[in-house]
């Protein structure tokens, strides 16, 4: 066996009951210390996705982000939580807001552990991801077991294959909206967590360059061989099925939590369980591919509850995940570009807030920033959203737009 990946039952989010399932997944493994080394500085990144009380099973439950805070704890490790919320409709400027109402806030207050915001980032080859990785010498990830609905971009219907039938069309009199949280990844679970990672806007931007299914799952591949975690817990207890990962999926009592340091093992046991083929996950297909992990379950060892005899029906899958199955990707160069162009976030001056200090001026990467008499002035044509701007304004001067499209398909 190549991977090992621990399944236990927990039937309650009550914190006692939670902590013991924890740890027992956990001790299958060889213990925390197989992992974490003690003494070390480790970041927790919880799956936040939007400002949704945990009982909506949309995020992972605060219980669980206590019971590894207490093991971390007792091998005295200096502990530091965060998570980077969805881009999809006005979350990306309420982290604060997604802290609170989830109830993480809480836990860190409780626990007085450190939660910080993934506001600093390093750019890395196609990406920036947060800084706090750097600061951190050890990084678990706690994401949800949920679904992940597959939601085509707008196209124009005669540039598809015939026959193939879409959901959106970016120039009908009344385009359908895209769904909020949409993507291609089919389950939510240990490698889609990490997109998290990505700062701020840069994931809207991800989106738009790799929108084909195949290229996204390739850019999460990326991002999982960039900040491949040490260790990785699953929440399952509270689960999703159908239109997830967001409102529109449907909650499941799974009580199971999963556990294991193999993220592409991880995904390939939650498959199962499921009831998908692995080789559908795209993102775990990719990695296996680049020897990132084990995607054979039969070179799984699975540690704890027998997945075989748990007689888990299979999961209501969404709707629309073999809507375009594939065709998108042939999309022509035109109709990707005049999306790319369209759909975007910029920044803006709060001239009532701005000092004129001339920060920005002096970070911006591409020179498209100049001080003028009554504020700042932009040149768009220059601009690519990187948003060191904002981050480099000591006054909060500096907003964060929409382009139009991006406003009308709930970006």
């Amino acid at each position: 066996m190549s991977a090992k990946v621990s399944v236990v039952k927990c039937n309650s989010y009550e914190p006692a009951i939670v902590e013991l399932a924890v740890r027992d997944t956990i001790n299958l493994l060889g213990g925390i210390t197989n992992f974490i080394k003690p003494g070390s500085c480790v970041l927790v990144k919880p799956n936040l996705l939007m400002s949704k009380p945990p009982e909506f099973g949309i995020t992972t439950h605060p219980e669980v982000v206590r019971a590894v805070i207490h093991l971390l704890k007792e091998i005295n490790c200096k502990i530091v939580v965060g998570d980077g919320p969805s881009v999809w409709g006005q979350y990306i400027e309420n982290v604060e807001e997604v802290y609170e109402v989830t109830g993480i806030k809480k836990v860190c207050r409780d626990e007085n552990v450190s939660l910080v915001n993934f506001d600093k980032r390093r750019m890395r080859d196609k990406f920036p991801l947060t800084v706090a990785l750097d600061e951190c010498d050890h990084l678990i990830s706690l994401p949800k077991f949920k679904t992940h609905e597959f939601t085509p971009l707008p196209v124009k219907p005669r540039s598809l294959e015939r026959g193939c039938k879409v959901c959106v069309v970016m120039f009908s009199p009344k385009p359908r909206a895209l769904a909020r949280g949409a993507g291609f990844t089919l389950i939510t679970g240990a490698i889609k967590n990490l997109f998290g990672l990505v700062s701020g806007t840069y994931k809207t931007e991800l989106h738009k360059d790799y929108f084909a299914p195949a290229d996204f799952a390739k850019i999460l591949v990326d991002i999982y061989q960039e900040a491949k975690p040490h260790l990785t817990i699953i929440d399952g207890i509270l689960a999703m099925e159908g239109d997830g990962p967001a409102t529109g999926g449907k909650l499941r009592q799974l009580n199971l939590l999963l556990a294991g340091g193999d993220c592409v093992a991880l995904d390939t046991v939650m498959a199962k369980i499921m009831g998908i083929a692995h080789e559908e996950v795209l993102t775990t297909k990719e990695a296996a591919l680049r020897n990132l992990g084990e995607a054979a379950l039969s070179r799984i060892k699975i540690e704890g509850e027998d997945i075989d005899k748990l007689n888990i029906r299979p999961f209501i899958l969404p709707k629309n995940r073999a809507v375009c199955a594939g065709k998108v990707i042939n999309l022509p160069p035109i109709i990707k570009k005049i999306f790319k162009s369209l759909v975007r976030y910029y920044p803006y001056s709060l001239r009532l807030k701005c000092t004129r200090c001339g920060h920005c001026v002096k970070v911006c990467p591409k020179g498209c920033i100049d001080l003028k008499k009554n504020g700042i002035k932009f040149y768009y044509n220059r601009c690519i959203a990187c948003f060191c701007c904002q981050e480099a304004c000591p006054a909060a001067a500096i907003g964060v737009k929409k382009s139009l499209l991006a406003k009308l398909i709930g970006l």
